[in-house]
C-alpha cells in the first residue's frame, strides 16, 4: 500500500518547488503536498527545479539544479570547489543573509525545542568572513593511483583535490601545497582507509593569527615516516613563523582524525597565541576556537554577561585549556576550571603560569562529580560559565549546577538544539533566560555559536 500523504517520487526525478523556509543545516525546504523535500543550494522564497537524490519514509533530499525565481539574497559563490566540497554550505547566500539565517535558526530552536521566548539578538558577524580558520586538517588519499589532498565531498569520504580553501588561513593553504609537493616528489606512502594500509592520513596546521607562530602536524598510520627532513627544509623556506613539526600517531581503523601520541620532529612541542591580552599555549590536540578574530568577540561577550566582581567567585565548567577561566580570573576573587581531559587541564595550568594568574584552580574530572564536592567544601560560586561540546551538558552536570545555585549562568554553545534543551531544564529549575547573543564563528557554513545569560529567579 502507498503510505498516506507520500507522493510518488523516484531517485533522479526533477520537480518544481517553492522554498518555504530554510532548515537548520542550510537546505531549502519545499513541499509536495504534505511531504517535505530538503533542497541543497536553495534559499527561502525561491522557486527552483530540484533533482531528487534520496528518498526516506518522511522526507526526500534533493539538490537545486535550476533557480527559476532567485532570492535577492542569492549570490555567486566565489569558491571554485563549491559544487564538490562539503565544507561550506552557505556560500550561495549573501553574508547579510547568512547572519539573518543564523539569528532565525537560534530563535526557532529556542522556541520549538525549548519553548524559550528570550530575546535573541542579531548575530554578530565578521568584517572579512574569509580565510579565518586557525586550525586545518586536510585528509590525504589516492585517486587513480595518484596522491591527492583536500577536503571531503558532502556526506562522503571521497576527497576533493584542492589548491586553495577560502576559509582556511592562507598559511594553512601554503602548507597543504608544500605537503602535496613533498608527497609526490618523495613518493610518500598515502593511507587507504578502506584497506587500512599506507602511512600519511592527514596534514594539519595550527596558525597563531596574532602570534604568527605555525605548527604542522602529520597524522600517520605508524610511528615514523620517511623524508621528513626534506619536508622540514621546504617548510622552513616557505612558511613564515614555522615553529613546529609534529608526528601524530594514529594506527587505529577509525574516522577519528588524531591519535593520542605525538612525536616532536622539529622545533617546539607547542606554539602560542594571544587573545584578549592573554598568552595561550596551543598543543597539537588542544581545544582552541578555530576563529581567532571572533573568539575575542565571544570572550568579550562572556565577560560582559558574567559581570563578575572583584569579590566574587566563578566556576568555568568544561573549561578546556582555560581561556575563559583565565579571563574571568582577571576580574574575580577566585576562578575555578573543571575539565575531564587530562592534557587540557595541564595546558590550562601552564597558561595560568605564563600569564602570572594565581587566583585560579583547575580540577580534572566530570562536572557532575566535581561540583557537588565543591559545594560540600563550602565553595558557592556567584557565576557559573559552561561551554560544553555539541552534545550539550550532561544531565547530571545540569543537576549539579542547579544544586550549587549560582546567581548567574553564562552558557556558551555551538549547537542551538542542545542549548534549547538545556535552557529548558534550567528554566524549569529556577532560572530565567535573559538574552541570547549569536556570534558567527563559522562564516559560509550553517554553524553558529551563542552566548546566553541566565539569572536565578528570586523567590
Amino acid at each position: 500500500m502507498k503510505e498516506k500523504n507520500r507522493p510518488v517520487l523516484e531517485i533522479g526525478s526533477h520537480l518544481e518547488l517553492k522554498i518555504e523556509k530554510m532548515a537548520h543545516e542550510g537546505q531549502g525546504i519545499g513541499k509536495v503536498g504534505e511531504f517535505t523535500v530538503f533542497v541543497e543550494g536553495a534559499i527561502t522564497g525561491e522557486k527552483c527545479i530540484a533533482k531528487i537524490n534520496k528518498i526516506k519514509k518522511d522526507y526526500a533530499i534533493a539538490e537545486a539544479i535550476q533557480i527559476l525565481e532567485p532570492s535577492k539574497e542569492r549570490c555567486s559563490p566565489p569558491c571554485k570547489y563549491i559544487s564538490q566540497c562539503g565544507g561550506c554550505d552557505l556560500q550561495h547566500l549573501t553574508y547579510e543573509g547568512q547572519l539573518r539565517f543564523k539569528t532565525l535558526k537560534v530563535s526557532d530552536s529556542l522556541r520549538r525545542i525549548g519553548h524559550i521566548n528570550a530575546e535573541v539578538l542579531d548575530t554578530i558577524g565578521m568584517e572579512q568572513p574569509w580565510y579565518y580558520r586557525n586550525k586545518s586538517q586536510y585528509p590525504v588519499g589516492l585517486q587513480n593511483g595518484k596522491p591527492i589532498i583536500g577536503f571531503y565531498k558532502k556526506r562522503s569520504h571521497d576527497i576533493v583535490d584542492l589548491d586553495n580553501c577560502m576559509i582556511q588561513h592562507p598559511i594553512a593553504n601554503s602548507i597543504m601545497l608544500a605537503a602535496k609537493e613533498w608527497i609526490k616528489e618523495y613518493n610518500i606512502s598515502v593511507y587507504d582507509e578502506t584497506k587500512h594500509e599506507g602511512l600519511l592520513r592527514h596534514v594539519g596546521a595550527r596558525v597563531g593569527f596574532n602570534s604568527k607562530e605555525v605548527m604542522v602536524i602529520l597524522t600517520v598510520n605508524g610511528r615514523k615516516i620517511p623524508f621528513t627532513d626534506k619536508l622540514i627544509e621546504m617548510l622552513k623556506g616557505r612558511i613564515l613563523g614555522f615553529k613546529s613539526l609534529i608526528l601524530n600517531v594514529n594506527t587505529q581503523k577509525t574516522n577519528i582524525i588524531m591519535g593520542k601520541e605525538n612525536i616532536l620532529l622539529y622545533g617546539e612541542p607547542n606554539i602560542f597565541e594571544y587573545l584578549c591580552d592573554t598568552k595561550l599555549q596551543i598543543s597539537p590536540v588542544s581545544f582552541f576556537q578555530v576563529n581567532s578574530i571572533q573568539a575575542e568577540v565571544l570572550y568579550s561577550k562572556v565577560m560582559e554577561y558574567a559581570n563578575i566582581g572583584k569579590d566574587e567567585t566563578v566556576i568555568d565548567v568544561y573549561c578546556g585549556t582555560g581561556t575563559i577561566t583565565l579571563l574571568l580570573a582577571k576580574r574575580a576573587k577566585k576562578a575555578y576550571g573543571i575539565e575531564i581531559v587530562s592534557q587540557a587541564v595541564e595546558d590550562a595550568k601552564v597558561n595560568a603560569a605564563i600569564n602570572n594568574i594565581e587566583n585560579t584552580e583547575f580540577i580534572k574530572g566530570a562536572a557532575e562529580k566535581i561540583l557537588p564536592e565543591m559545594a560540600k567544601a563550602g565553595i558557592r560560586p556567584d557565576v557559573i560559565v559552561t561551554d560544553p561540546p555539541r552534545s550539550g551538558c550532561e544531565q547530571k552536570a545540569l543537576e549539579a549546577i542547579v544544586e550549587i545555585s549560582p546567581k548567574r549562568i553564562v552558557y556558551v554553545s555551538c549547537n542551538p538544539a542542545t542549548l534549547a534543551r538545556d535552557l529548558r531544564y534550567l528554566e524549569d529549575n529556577g532560572y530565567i533566560t535573559q538574552k541570547v547573543q549569536p556570534i558567527d564563528m563559522f562564516p559560509q557554513t550553517s554553524h553558529v555559536e551563542c552566548v546566553t545569560l541566565m539569572s536565578k529567579v528570586e523567590k
